[in-house]
């Protein structure tokens, strides 16, 4: 049985190339924002969201971040999608009478260097496949879209300018959501577990929460904050951890991080990419 992906943005965005590279058999969702595609799994309107969580050039999609402390779902994998950027105009456009570019703050961000040698001034809009939508609409041909290949074809627009983004190895990682929290069983891979704590109010908490980690030789991948209640004094962290929790190292790590933490959510176990191996 088919399942349905949900994804923000629509037919073209990235993110439906990259449910398309998971999922190519399945039916896909588009939503309107993050929340959206959060919201249709719980409801069960679809069974999994594909959703963005940062790029190598531009950092982390804040609204995702934000959602991540928030939501019941659980992130049951990732994948790693290269994006090649296209500068996409209407028929008749000439590249070097473009003079604003719409698309997602994400790929104005991943193609500044472009936009800025060609003196183009960038338009921040809720989506980059939607962005050809609306160049459509406005019939001006000085406005141009950053979008994919997909999106070019899917519009029948043409390609002004190829491959604009800042760096050649521009890549985007997505996280899959689930309702339901399906933990791998451990046969020796590499595994990324991801959870948020709250670390108790108290002197040096966050090292001493985290030094656990270090002392049985497990990395962190990743640590960001979260400010809580508007309050400049309390923080939540959301960490990613190479390892599985059935792992008796994890384990040690996790019993020392409770003695410091107030509260900790496991958000989910998942493999972790080849792309982490990659030798790009």
């Amino acid at each position: 049985m088919k399942k349905t992906i949900a994804f923000q943005g629509v037919l073209g965005a990235y993110s439906h190339l990259a449910c398309q590279e998971l999922y190519p058999e399945d039916n896909y969702l588009p939503c309107s924002s993050f929340d959206e595609a959060f919201s249709s799994v719980q409801s069960g309107k679809a069974d999994l969201a594909v959703i963005p969580i940062e790029n190598s050039a531009a950092g982390r999609v804040a609204d995702v971040h934000f959602l991540l402390s928030q939501t019941p779902l659980y992130i049951i994998g990732e994948h790693f999608l290269h994006i090649h950027h296209q500068l996409i105009g209407l028929p008749g456009s000439k590249l070097n009478e473009i003079k604003t570019a719409f698309s997602h703050p994400q790929a104005l961000a991943q193609c500044s260097k472009f936009l800025k040698h060609r003196g183009i001034i960038p338009l921040a809009q809720d989506d980059t496949a939607h962005s050809c939508e609306l160049i459509i609409n406005n019939h001006d041909t000085s406005i141009a879209a950053i979008a994919s290949k997909s999106a070019a074809l899917l519009y029948n627009l043409p390609i002004l300018s190829s491959d604009i983004e800042n760096a050649a190895n521009n890549t985007t990682r997505f996280l899959v959501m689930s309702r339901e929290h399906k933990i791998p069983q451990d046969n020796g891979e590499k595994f990324i577990t991801s959870l948020i704590f709250k670390a108790k109010n108290i002197p040096a908490a966050l090292y001493k929460a985290l030094g656990g980690f270090a002392t049985n030789a497990i990395n962190l991948s990743k640590l960001e904050s979260y400010l809580l209640g508007g309050k400049f004094f309390a923080a939540q962290f959301y960490i990613e951890v190479e390892s599985h929790p059935d792992r008796q190292a994890f384990k040690n790590a996790l019993s020392e991080l409770q003695f410091f933490s107030d509260e900790i959510t496991i958000l989910g176990t998942y493999r972790s990419h080849p792309y982490r191996e990659a030798d790009i």
